[in-house]
């Protein structure tokens, strides 16, 4: 009998240590991030957080989301795949693949939506899909998410997708009956790290630079993109050097191209590489950040490869092309990370697209764990951007991917503040955010304030007919943690949204009940 406790002992030690030693990328959700973010706080960690999916292998696990110990009774093997185990977990020497079934559904009624939508004030979403991971000893592993979603939304976010072409983050659009939109959203990625201190990616998703809500560097606002990532960690793990190279492209038909035999017309597409130096330096983490985006597409076809598409050397690109090149679109950028207690920590960022210009971008917040009693935690922050800011000269060469913002997803011009309140008790949950922005809109199709990165970079904004309202958003939630393994939660929430002498279409006030898996952030206060 002690030789089987010490046997199972050690086996279950082994087990652990082969989990914490995979390379897929923890899920870039802010449930999980929570988690990963309060171990991380602490002045003795050396883990690089400023760029987001982080890798499990090189992330403190301890207590996470998907990875702590559930010692909860459920009696039936369908009570616990629902409440505490995945739908299939084969484990066999170091050989492991889990799978679930992942979904969204929510049904809402928005209260202020307009007297001409009155037989639509009641909204859903219906979103079904898989998830897949497996890990092939310590070394390689891999994973693949799919949804199809079909949805009814409140009226501005209607408007908005349908200006856009896409809804927030999950891709195009295809209409049906009346409001009614089909989509589909997916993502996976193929990892594989032949030392500890090396890994290399390809796949398709999106990456987060910062440590705050929001980015005004690189967010996971857009829709996902194919990539190549390689990441290097250097100097005792002290210093973490990553490199993307990525396809970005537009959505909608306006950005069709011309060209080509197939049915239907490809999309206007562009080469991007982001460089991202990470470095620790006692409880300060540094980050050095570098966005490079090269025209791809001319008039009368493809243009020739530029050898430069490829160097990973981090402030080369801009130091050759500049910040006023209408080929190649430079952004710069600097993350701060500052420890200040186990507790507490402050981040910051500034932007540079053209300072030149004047068109910069800056934040700064805190984030504060435990506050007044154990699972209560804060987080403040401050965003400003200035006009034309992500924009460029050359159509379709700004800062964006998919019709969307690839940094704040409000644009350029405005100012942002952000306070979040979070509270878990067990396997409840209690969370509060507000957004209050200072934003100007565009009342004319021929003026151009400098917000909108999707349209011409004019350098100086016009400020005839500027109009400047105040944009509230107030997302109030509780509910109850189904599954810690898939960050499956049911929910009961409202969000209020107000635009100031904004007509009634762009408001809202939106009472919901949902049933998610939460594995990617949606970002629907814009």
């Amino acid at each position: 009998m002690f030789l089987r406790s010490a046997f199972a002992l050690f086996t279950a030690a082994l087990l652990s240590q082969a989990v914490r030693a995979q390379q897929n990328d923890v899920p870039l959700n802010r449930d999980i991030y929570l988690d990963l973010d309060r171990n991380h706080a602490c002045r003795t960690s050396t883990v690089h957080t400023g760029l987001r999916p982080m890798i499990e292998s090189r992330v403190d696990l301890r207590n996470v989301m998907g990875h702590r110990p559930d010692s909860g009774r459920y009696y039936y093997g369908l009570t616990e795949i629902l409440f505490k185990k995945h739908m299939l977990d084969v484990r066999k020497n170091r050989f492991r693949v889990i799978g679930d079934i992942v979904y969204n559904f929510e049904l809402g009624h928005d209260f202020r939506d307009p007297s001409e939508f009155a037989d639509t004030t009641r909204f859903y979403v219906n979103s079904r899909g898989y998830r897949f991971a497996v890990d092939i000893g310590p070394r390689v592993s891999f994973n693949t998410t799919f949804y199809e979603t079909q949805s009814i939304h409140p009226q501005y976010l209607y408007q908005y997708v349908q200006e856009s072409g896409v809804v927030p983050g999950q891709g195009r659009i295809k209409a049906f009956d009346r409001r009614g939109f089909d989509f589909s959203w997916a993502g996976g990625t193929v990892s594989w790290a032949p030392r500890h201190f090396v890994n290399v990616q390809f796949g398709h998703g999106k990456h987060f630079v910062g440590n705050g809500y929001r980015s005004v560097l690189l967010s996971d606002n857009a829709f996902n993109y194919p990539f190549l990532k390689a990441s290097w960690l250097l100097l005792k793990d002290r210093l973490q050097y990553s490199t993307i190279y990525a396809k970005l492209q537009m959505a909608g038909e306006a950005n069709r191209l011309p060209t080509g035999e197939s049915s239907e017309s490809i999309f206007y597409w562009k080469r991007a590489t982001f460089n991202h130096l990470s470095i620790n330096v006692g409880p300060a983490q540094i980050g050095l950040f570098e966005s490079t985006q090269f025209k791809t597409i001319q008039q009368g076809g493809s243009r020739a490869f530029n050898g430069m598409q490829l160097n990973p050397v981090i402030g080369v690109n801009t130091i050759v092309y500049g910040f006023d090149n209408t080929d190649v679109n430079n952004l710069l950028g600097l993350d701060l990370k500052l420890k200040l207690t186990d507790k507490l920590f402050l981040y910051g960022q500034v932007a540079a697209d053209d300072p030149g210009n004047s068109e910069l971008a800056w934040q700064a917040g805190l984030r504060l764990f435990d506050i007044f009693r154990q699972d209560l935690h804060l987080l403040l922050e401050y965003n400003s951007v200035s006009a034309f800011t992500y924009s460029t000269r050359s159509p379709n060469m700004g800062h964006v991917h998919y019709n969307q913002p690839l940094a704040h997803p409000l644009g350029a011009n405005f100012n942002e503040a952000v306070a979040t309140l979070e509270y878990r008790k067990k396997r409840w949950f209690f969370t509060g955010k507000v957004n209050i922005a200072q934003v100007i809109l565009q009342d004319t199709l021929n003026t151009n304030f400098g917000n909108n990165p999707l349209v011409e970079d004019l350098d100086t904004p016009v400020t005839v007919d500027e109009v400047h309202r105040q944009l509230t958003h107030l997302d109030l939630s509780a509910g109850w943690l189904v599954n810690q393994n898939t960050n499956t939660r049911l929910m009961l929430g409202w969000m209020g949204r107000d635009l100031g002498l904004a007509p009634d279409r762009l408001n809202s006030s939106y009472l919901y009940v949902t049933l998610r898996t939460g594995l990617f952030n949606r970002y629907y206060d814009i």
